[in-house]
């Protein structure tokens, strides 16, 4: 059985990823409230990954880190302090998760790591400027430990466009908002957290034993699409 650290899997994506992988793998969720999940396959440490000391584990073959911010304001309105959350919520948090369990992933079975980005990385969106600076930085990452890691261990990333979880509630915060949201991506529709746990669910899996260094965009057609 695949053993799967995921760091922020309390709500939103993480947690539709713990319900989509806990059934068939051993989860090891590490987050500052635990999810709202029971099952023998699931243990859950409280912890603040960036003010805190991560949880000793055994054994590990793959690293999901889910934790993200939005903070959509002009750059007059976007503080040194802003930006410097931002990067380390989205980069050190990752960069800190993986210097503590990297050793355990040299040792798993088709181990693999999966970090989170956004479309606004690609697509140049106003107002976004610390967010997509933070995840511009995840994207690197990625580039970078994909080739240090080969073949060993697998480094990939998913860039969702906005998708229904708390964390983009301000953004979706009544039917207009919703319908206008709807009405900006060609497919007309935005993300369930759902399609998102597929995704990853696959990545991780040995069936994409060949993919590495990527990312994928899931923005219902807003990045590569102009209808």
């Amino acid at each position: 059985m695949k053993k799967v650290i995921i760091i922020g899997g309390s709500r939103g994506i993480g947690r539709a990823i713990i319900k989509t992988l806990v059934i068939d793998c051993e989860i090891i969720n590490i987050s500052r409230t635990p999810a709202d999940i029971e099952n023998d396959n699931l243990t859950q440490y409280q912890c603040d990954v960036l003010e805190d000391d991560l949880p000793e584990i055994s054994e590990a073959d793959t690293l999901i880190y889910c934790p993200g911010s939005i903070n959509l304001k002009p750059i007059s309105r976007l503080s040194i302090d802003v930006f410097q959350n931002d990067f380390n919520i989205n980069v050190l948090g990752a960069v800190k998760v993986i210097h503590k369990y990297l050793p355990l992933l040299k040792k798993g079975s088709n181990s693999s790591i999966l970090l989170f980005s956004t479309v606004a990385v690609k697509l140049g969106m106003p107002f976004h400027a610390s967010i997509a600076t933070a995840k511009g930085g995840v994207e690197g990452l990625v580039k970078s430990l994909g080739a240090e890691l080969a073949p060993t261990i697998r480094v990939n990333a998913i860039a969702p466009t906005v998708t229904d979880t708390g964390l983009a509630a301000n953004l979706l915060r009544n039917d207009q908002m919703k319908e206008k949201m709807i009405e900006r991506h060609p497919l007309k529709k935005y993300l369930d957290p759902q399609e998102v746990a597929e995704m990853a669910a696959f990545l991780i899996s040995d069936k994409a034993a060949s993919i590495s260094g990527q990312i994928f965009s899931m923005g219902c057609g807003i990045v590569t699409l102009k209808l």
